[in-house]
């Protein structure tokens, strides 16, 4: 991030940073650099640094540089997908014998990854409750170099003291990673409380639309971010320049997009905690969730994931899920229009019998910016 945009406020960093006016025609909006090779002016003389479009794209260049901008990083990088960009930290920073601390209620294909492929190249795991900095410390061990942290997290909604953690990692000489995926960077910074590298799924709130797939990090330190941009040219699950372009038109929004989830998503959660079938609401703006006061600390607003247990067990849950009109049965989050889901038997099927299991009664909704009225009433009625 440039002195320059450092005085910017994040509204701002979201529209302009990275999206210089074209130098030949002077749109406002970069050009989708659909090419994979570029001219030389002879052997070794690049323009602009560009020479192939795995290892750079101008399109995802502009990217790249907003997202290190909202997100106040040294670097960012682009990625095919989430789980795409969390291969390439984990294999930048892990070798073999390296042990790393998850959470107890990770997200599903994060947890895939680390037990069924990051173990089999011999890198150990643990799970702690991440809420809990004495639980995070007691799981650290001589060869932990990664903590992992989702705040808020998938789909339990549980909330991490970011800078806690980050005290505990900095004691353990490792590196602290956070997926800033349900927060998105308008509401809470990472950075700024003392992550090393943040993670995204640009598909969620990033992208917003529900049209592209995509995955980011972002390095504090630019010596790390020099590290993850080599091997992401090695490896090369790099984002193409339409789906970069895409991200890049969201981001634009991003801020009165997080506003309208909050706002819709903190009334859907009010009227659930009233009705007789929910035994359970877990979203970090009630105040009685046992996160609220650090989320009220480290957040600009709750965001728009509303979890909820239903009484009756899980084919009640279900039921629920395929009762709902407005509320799209789908996965994924973080777009315009609002989604349900039951994360046992979906996003969730791979944490099945593991210490991760989320409850089989648990419905979980992505609350979009559609009018809150009407909202309320598709749940009413879904919920019978």
């Amino acid at each position: 991030m440039s002195d320059e945009q450092s005085v910017h406020s994040f509204e701002t960093l979201a529209i302009h940073a990275g999206n210089t006016a074209d130098p030949l025609t002077g749109a406002v909006v970069p050009p989708i650099y659909q090419v994979s090779t570029y001219k030389q002016d002879g052997v070794g003389g690049l323009r602009g640094g560009y020479e192939y479009s795995r290892s750079a794209n101008p399109t995802r260049t502009a990217l790249e540089e907003n997202l290190a901008a909202i997100e106040g990083g040294r670097r960012g990088l682009a990625f095919a997908s989430g789980l795409a960009a969390e291969d390439c930290l984990l294999r930048t920073l892990l070798a073999p014998g390296d042990h790393v601390v998850i959470p107890n209620d990770a997200y599903g294909g994060t947890f895939r990854l680390f037990a069924k492929v990051v173990s089999r190249w011999g890198v150990e795991w643990s799970v702690a409750d991440t809420s809990d900095p004495v639980a995070v410390r007691a799981a650290v061990t001589p060869k932990t170099k990664v903590i992992w942290v989702e705040t808020p997290s998938n789909p339990l909604l549980g909330i991490t003291d970011i800078g806690a953690v980050a005290e505990v990692a900095r004691g353990a000489g490792a590196k602290l990673v956070v997926d800033n995926t349900f927060a998105s960077p308008y509401l809470q910074q990472p950075i700024a409380l003392g992550a090393d590298i943040v993670v995204h799924s640009l598909t969620k709130y990033m992208g917003g639309h529900s049209d592209v797939v995509g995955g980011a990090l972002i390095a504090a330190d630019r010596t790390v971010g020099e590290e993850l941009a080599y091997h992401q040219n090695a490896m090369g699950a790099v984002a193409g320049p339409f789906d970069a372009w895409l991200v890049l038109r969201g981001i634009k929004t991003l801020p009165v997009r997080m506003d309208r989830h909050s706002e819709n998503a903190g009334r859907v959660a009010e009227m659930l905690t009233k009705h007789p079938k929910v035994t359970k609401v877990l979203y970090p703006g009630l105040p009685e969730h046992p996160g609220h006061e650090i989320a009220a600390k480290q957040m600009k607003a709750y965001g728009g994931m509303v979890s909820f247990r239903i009484a009756g067990g899980e084919e009640a849950a279900v039921e629920v899920c395929n009762r709902a009109k407005l509320f799209t049965l789908g996965e994924s989050l973080g777009g315009v229009e609002s989604l349900i889901e039951h994360p046992g038997r979906m996003t969730h099927a791979s944490v099945v019998g593991s210490a991760l299991e989320v409850p089989g009664d648990l419905v979980r909704l992505s609350v979009g910016i559609e009018s809150g009225d009407d909202l309320l009433a598709d749940l009413k009625q879904a919920l019978g």
